[in-house]
């Protein structure tokens, strides 16, 4: 798909699925890539997003102007590798600039084989993909670059977003512990649909000890650690195709054991409970959305990227199969749901991440109601 050459004056082109191109320069990696274009409104913690596994198959147009002013150190990713399929900016850093940094976004970029394109006009990018919806993009630099035509029926035949069964693809394979940071107060069974490193990190702090579990966990496998509670994790894809994780979290339930949701998590949640799910449009990404926890009125600037959101009415309580449930949080911005909780059972979600290594940390309090359920489980 790519070649490892660099080159800062390479021509590159960036042509999303309507038929609008952008020219600019490579970034990263020479050659060829496709998938969702998305526009991430953080101005930091580009780090964190690259190795985000909710970003696998999404291109990244960053927002802000000026990316890579801190380079690329050995202790901010989120996983392993960069996920995100491509990556947009318009200024990159000449010369980064801080203590941990061991080498450039581009030289970290180019050597993970991901293609990007800077010194385009990523305002006026953002503003169409707000008109017109997060849609699918190819970037071409290089000896990748042809005709216009040519180059958009390539982005019309890659996959869309919309029916993408992802969550596998990007979880672990072999089940791993995380040990409790201090005493051991908990044992939480956290299935990876495409979790971040900083959220078993979190955990452990609060004196739990994470069992990590493959996305095709059974059951069976869950309950075989004794958890005191049940972590369903952030991840990538549409989640009409969780089939599994669904029908997983549906057996948590009637069990009982504390649980708890974040991002496709949340989503997982809301079907498990009988709610659809709708794509938006352009969707949520960043670290300054504004959400409202309805239990205590609190405003909380929060760290997204979804693009699909959980149907639930907002304005009363709803009965499922497993006791009433409500909307515990809302996106301030456009009233998506931002959060589910029962009221019967010990369950809950939100949609947004509050681990949120790069900030904010508003949200950081959902760990301790986790640990507040499975406390009151225990008593």
């Amino acid at each position: 798909m790519t070649t490892s050459t660099r080159g800062t004056q390479v021509p590159a082109v960036l042509v999303l699925e309507d038929g609008r191109t952008f020219r600019g320069r490579a970034y990263g990696a020479v050659g060829e890539t496709f998938g969702e274009a998305v526009f991430s409104t953080g101005m930091t913690g580009y780090q964190e997003t690259l190795t985000d596994p909710s970003y696998h198959r999404q291109v990244v147009v960053m927002t802000a102007p000026h990316v890579g002013n801190t380079g690329v150190n050995d202790e901010d990713p989120e996983s392993k590798r960069i996920w995100v399929s491509g990556y947009v900016v318009r200024d990159p850093a000449r010369t980064p600039s801080n203590w941990r940094s061991r080498r450039t976004l581009d030289e970290e970029l180019a050597g993970q084989d991901v293609v990007g394109i800077s010194g385009i006009d990523t305002r006026a990018l953002t503003r169409h993909l707000r008109e017109r919806g997060a849609m699918r993009v190819g970037i071409f630099s290089g000896a990748a670059v042809t005709d216009e035509a040519a180059m958009l029926a390539r982005v019309q035949e890659a996959p869309e977003m919309k029916g993408a069964d992802l969550s596998a693809e990007v979880a672990t394979k072999e089940a791993y512990v995380v040990p409790a940071i201090g005493t051991r107060k908990f044992t939480v069974a956290a299935v990876d649909l495409g979790i971040k490193g900083m959220t078993p990190h979190r955990m452990a702090e609060h004196g739990i000890e994470v069992h990590v579990l493959p996305a095709t966990a059974t059951l069976e496998e869950i309950y075989a650690v004794a958890p005191d509670g049940v972590f369903f994790s952030n991840g990538p894809g549409d989640p009409s195709t969780a089939d599994h994780p669904v029908a997983l979290m549906r057996g948590v339930l009637e069990r009982g054991t504390p649980l708890f949701g974040i991002c496709f998590g949340n989503q997982i949640l809301g079907r498990a409970l009988g709610f659809g799910t709708y794509k938006l449009k352009y969707g949520h990404r960043g670290i300054n959305q504004p959400v409202q926890d309805r239990s205590t009125g609190k405003v909380e600037v929060t760290a997204h990227n979804h693009g699909f959101a959980v149907d639930a009415p907002l304005d009363k309580v709803s009965d499922t199969a497993y006791g009433r449930a409500e909307v515990s949080h809302v996106c301030l911005n456009d009233q998506v749901v931002e959060g589910l909780q029962l009221l019967d059972r010990p369950a809950f979600s939100v949609q947004y991440h509050p681990e949120a290594a790069a900030g904010p940390h508003d949200a950081a309090y959902l760990f301790d109601r986790f640990v507040s359920l499975m406390e009151g489980q225990r008593a």
